[in-house]
């Protein structure tokens, strides 16, 4: 199925017409809860990789826990709409404590399946996104890991891993994918309003325009960070919130070369101010505004992952080298 987001509640540049000149395009993903196939793009499903190949691991010390969630005892409470019970964490030397650590698959994009994804490096067309399922440091920071693959190259391989390794516990329920599969989706985006991403004196019109809605039409009232400008939720390419840090320069570490952004990944489709993106297809037609949204969770927090405290993760790769290191940012 496909689907379709609403038209904005108002159209931003008949508001603003100069936003035209900044107006860009951003791919959403749209994951649902499903069954995807090794060979299709999805969040969560099994990976394109050769048996052959090694899993990628995290070899860096973690940090210790007391207590974790088994993968399957997760997957068995999702199914029956409960929470997994905790069990007590394994001793030292098991993996998360002193050994390596597989990392977690979280996503992978085929560029034809993906309108926008960009290129990596030597014209890769396949994108998988990894995430060390343990903590790292004092400020329990996490690990991710970007793998980029020719598509037709890769599927040609004689045979495919068709269990990757696991670890026995997971630090929280949140840090499994639930398997979606994608129905993505051009829609056009706007930069986000603050500091130096548009011009002052812009930014200033939009922020008053925000306070005559809200003065006007109450909480219920559309504002352009949450309804104008940029989708909530897994996308491609377009640009960055900055809902939690506030704008930030992204340069290459490599080359210094200002670094765009490949995808980001967030923990919900949906909050009380983005309810408005909500495609037509989880929506009864025979309601308006947030009571007609259907599907509850799969369509709210489908993947069932978490980014930080529930902000967006902003992967930004090198324009100039793909090959140079990506960036990762909680935003």
């Amino acid at each position: 199925m496909t689907r379709t987001t609403p038209a904005r509640p108002v159209s931003v540049e008949a508001v603003f017409p100069e936003l035209a000149l900044y107006r860009g395009r951003t791919t959403r993903l749209h994951p649902r809860p499903g069954r995807p196939d090794m060979h299709d793009s999805h969040v969560g499903g099994p990976m394109l990789w050769p048996e052959d190949e090694p899993w990628p691991v995290c070899r860096e010390p973690h940090q210790r826990e007391t207590e974790g969630y088994a993968p399957d005892e997760i997957l068995g409470a999702r199914t029956a709409g409960a929470w997994p019970p905790s069990r007590p964490w394994p001793g030292a030397g098991t993996p998360g404590e002193d050994g390596p650590v597989p990392f977690v698959g979280l996503a992978q994009l085929f560029r034809r399946d993906v309108p926008g994804l960009a290129s990596g490096p030597d014209d890769a067309d396949l994108v998988q996104l990894f995430r060390c399922p343990f903590t790292h440091g004092p400020y329990l920071e996490r690990r991710y890991r970007l793998r980029w693959r020719r598509a037709r190259e890769t599927e040609r391989a004689e045979r495919f891993l068709t269990a990757p390794p696991e670890v026995p516990l997971l630090r929280w329920e949140h840090e499994l994918p639930e398997p979606c599969v994608l129905h993505p989706e051009e829609v056009d985006t706007y930069p986000w309003a603050e500091d130096d991403t548009l011009p002052a004196p812009l930014i200033a019109r939009i922020d008053a325009w925000d306070d005559a809605q809200a003065s006007e039409h109450g909480r219920d009232a559309p504002n352009y960070q949450s309804a104008l400008s940029i989708p909530p939720g897994w996308r491609v390419g377009g640009f960055p919130s900055w809902a939690s840090t506030g704008p930030m320069a992204i340069d290459c570490a490599s080359c210094a070369t200002p670094m765009r952004l490949l995808l980001t990944a967030g923990g919900d489709e949906m909050d009380a101010d983005s309810h408005s993106w909500v495609p037509l297809e989880d929506r009864d037609p025979s309601l308006r505004g947030k009571p007609s949204i259907r599907g509850g969770p799969s369509v709210a927090q489908p993947t069932r992952l978490r980014f930080g405290r529930d902000r967006d993760l902003h992967v930004f790769t090198c324009p100039a080298e793909p090959g140079h290191a990506p960036r990762w940012v909680l935003a």
